[in-house]
């Protein structure tokens, strides 16, 4: 069968939506770094919208640890199939994405980065990717940033990673005597934005003193937040979308319809005219982020954890479960919210229903194990800054630690089983997995809480009421 590609384009069926722009006419404007599915269904989309008024902002992907995206996309022309998801399916061919590097093509990403079309520096890179310690600032005992300093020191130096690259891009700038731009984190991580702009301006000053004070003077790291639910790419989509599409895609992507962006109007620059493609510009995007990553990705840990336990395998599945979806709305309504400030404009209770609404759909296939992933560098911002809230108003935390709770069962569990997981502190906590207050003295995880007798008589009742499997008394707490 014909592959998606610009020549095969014309053979889409009408049903199909597709790029209404000459691709050939676009710009790159943006570099993204972690060109994966989250961003190609999210910021990706949107800016596929905006090309068609205005082609100043196409994209190219840099993908720091893996040629997939590349080796499936770049033969495509960068083209492929979102599949907009709910009652009926939509389906559209995006065409933002002119092409994806790799680490292999260290020079063709620098001379991205310090092109002067380029405006926006974007990423997707996951928490993990900021090599962050647990206060937040740039972790300078991380081997890959010790490896970054010193490489640093040669001429022809090729940074490892994200933050790395956004020094080395940014002092080709200033040598270069090109304009500032913005660098937009999209990553489920507290004031991002800032975050980011500590780490990179950290890294600069060790680094090169000049550029870190070029930074300050030229870059804006404006926060952001995302939310749509996006399931993993399995075969079925594959299958799915070839029969609609009559081209084989090697990488298509799903999300249900539901999208949300909120960005900081706070731009080096010009601005993208992304309110075209429904984005929110606000002052202050906080509110946003932490009502999303509490109340929506907090209650989504707690379902993949508490799911998984009982032996369940999609969001869908866990919104079945009576005694889960009553605990859940529970925890969210009762135990989240109280820490969650209101957004302008933003009805709490109209947006928990939504979220449990969106939790529910059957049409989406949102894989608990998939959500289960990176734990340690999640449960910090999705429920332990609530536990911490909580502690200090005096009120209960009982169901905030049982999702913790499951999380340690779900560790044992997998180091009794010999099973590996995705996380990035793998190794240390299937070591420490049989012992769960072990896990809890993890300072990079748990902080302080670790040493609260409060949350450790919390979290130790947690795990005998999972043990005993008995939701339904936790939900008439």
């Amino acid at each position: 069968m014909m592959r998606l590609a610009n020549d095969s384009l014309g053979r889409l069926p009408r049903s199909v939506s597709r790029p209404g722009y000459d691709r050939a006419a676009v710009r790159r404007g943006v570099v993204q770094f972690g060109p994966g599915a989250f961003h190609r269904a999210h910021q990706a989309a949107a800016f596929d919208s905006l090309l068609e008024h205005d082609p100043r902002w196409g994209l190219t992907g840099v993908s720091l640890n893996s040629r997939g995206v590349a080796d499936a996309l770049n033969p495509q022309d960068g083209l492929y199939t979102l599949a907009l998801i709910d009652t009926d399916t939509e389906y559209r061919v995006i065409g933002a994405v002119g092409a994806v590097l790799t680490r292999d093509e260290p020079q063709a990403i620098l001379a991205a980065l310090a092109h002067e079309d380029t405006r926006i520096v974007s990423s997707t890179v996951t928490e993990k990717g900021y090599c962050l310690a647990a206060d937040g600032t740039l972790d300078f005992s991380h081997p890959a940033i010790a490896r970054e300093i010193e490489a640093a020191q040669a001429h022809d130096w090729v940074p490892g990673t994200f933050t790395g690259w956004l020094v080395r891009g940014l002092r080709a700038r200033r040598l270069a005597g090109l304009n500032g731009v913005t660098v937009l984190s999209c990553d489920n991580l507290t004031d991002n934005g800032r975050k980011l702009e500590a780490a990179t301006t950290a890294l600069a000053q060790a680094i090169d003193a000049e550029t870190a004070r070029w930074i300050a003077d030229n870059v804006a790291f404006p926060n952001a937040m995302v939310d749509s639910i996006t399931p993993a790419t399995d075969d079925a989509l594959r299958a799915r979308v070839m029969a609609v599409i009559g081209l084989e895609d090697a990488w298509p992507i799903q999300r249900e319809r539901f999208t949300q962006w909120v960005i900081e109007d706070r731009f080096a620059g010009e601005r993208p005219a992304l309110e075209l493609a429904g984005v929110t510009f606000a002052s202050d995007v906080r509110p946003f982020e932490t009502a999303k990553l509490r109340l929506l990705n907090g209650a989504h840990s707690s379902l993949a954890y508490i799911g998984l336990g009982r032996g369940l395998e999609t969001v869908a599945d866990a919104m079945a479960d009576r005694d889960l979806a009553v605990f859940v709305e529970r925890l969210m309504r009762e135990d989240i919210a109280p820490s969650v400030a209101a957004a302008p404009g933003l009805d709490q209770e109209r947006y928990i229903s939504d979220i449990l609404a969106r939790f529910a759909n059957t049409a989406i296939r949102h894989l608990l194990a998939q959500i289960a992933w990176d734990g340690s560098q999640k449960l910090p911002y999705r429920l332990l800054d609530t536990v911490r809230d909580a502690l200090a108003a005096g009120r209960p935390i009982e169901r905030l630690a049982l999702p913790i709770a499951a999380w340690l069962r779900f560790l044992s569990a997998a180091a009794r089983e010999g099973r590996a997981i995705t996380d990035p502190l793998a190794t240390v906590l299937l070591e420490r997995a049989e012992d769960w207050r072990s896990v809890l003295s993890l300072r990079d995880v748990f902080g302080d809480l670790g040493d609260d007798p409060r949350f450790l008589r919390a979290v130790e009742r947690g795990w005998t009421r999972l043990e005993a499997r008995s939701l339904e008394a936790i939900g008439a707490l």
